[in-house]
């Protein structure tokens, strides 16, 4: 089945608990394999906003890209994301990084995601995960382009917000 990669980040809200109903719900459709640590950083593209925290998630799955992203949209929707303009705060974010080695490029979606490779705060959470990685269309492995990009505004923000069950890092206790 596929490994796929998906970036959460919430700014609106309790941050944390909308990050943790996210990847409950997530679990509840794909078997979720891994969790970074927590992380808050600064908006990009609209800096006048709340900072964010950033986390990604390794996940394996029977959905196809496009049934991925219709999941991901429908958890926003369920949180109360509601459509807004581009970086417009949220009380959650939810992007497919990387779906295996997949390359795709279709009007909805496109994969690897366009700016994986300029954002450490996805970058820095993604290389926990994923350091060897090669990233598809660059050739790179993510702990380099990791490097490349730096942590300017990434700061860590909890490493055990996770615990660990099955082996499997999953949400731990609602914290506010």
């Amino acid at each position: 089945m596929p490994t796929a990669y998906l970036a959460l980040g919430s700014n609106l809200g309790g941050r944390e608990a909308n990050l943790r109903r996210a990847l409950k719900l997530l679990a509840e459709q794909v078997t979720m394999d891994g969790v970074s640590c927590l992380y808050e950083t600064e908006p990009v593209g609209y800096p006048e906003q709340p900072r964010f925290l950033n986390a990604v998630c390794r996940i394996i799955t029977e959905l196809a890209p496009g049934e991925l992203l219709s999941l991901a949209r429908g958890i926003e929707a369920r949180l109360g994301r509601r459509p807004s303009f581009r970086n417009a705060p949220r009380p959650i974010d939810i992007d497919i990084l990387l779906y295996d080695d997949l390359v795709m490029d279709d009007p909805e979606l496109t994969v690897p995601h366009p700016r994986l490779q300029e954002r450490a705060f996805v970058l820095v959470p993604l290389a926990e995960l994923a350091p060897d990685v090669v990233h598809p269309t660059l050739g790179a492995k993510i702990e380099e382009l990791a490097q490349r990009v730096g942590s300017q505004g990434v700061t860590l923000y909890k490493k055990d917000w996770c615990l660990f069950d099955s082996g499997v890092h999953l949400p731990s206790r609602e914290t506010k």
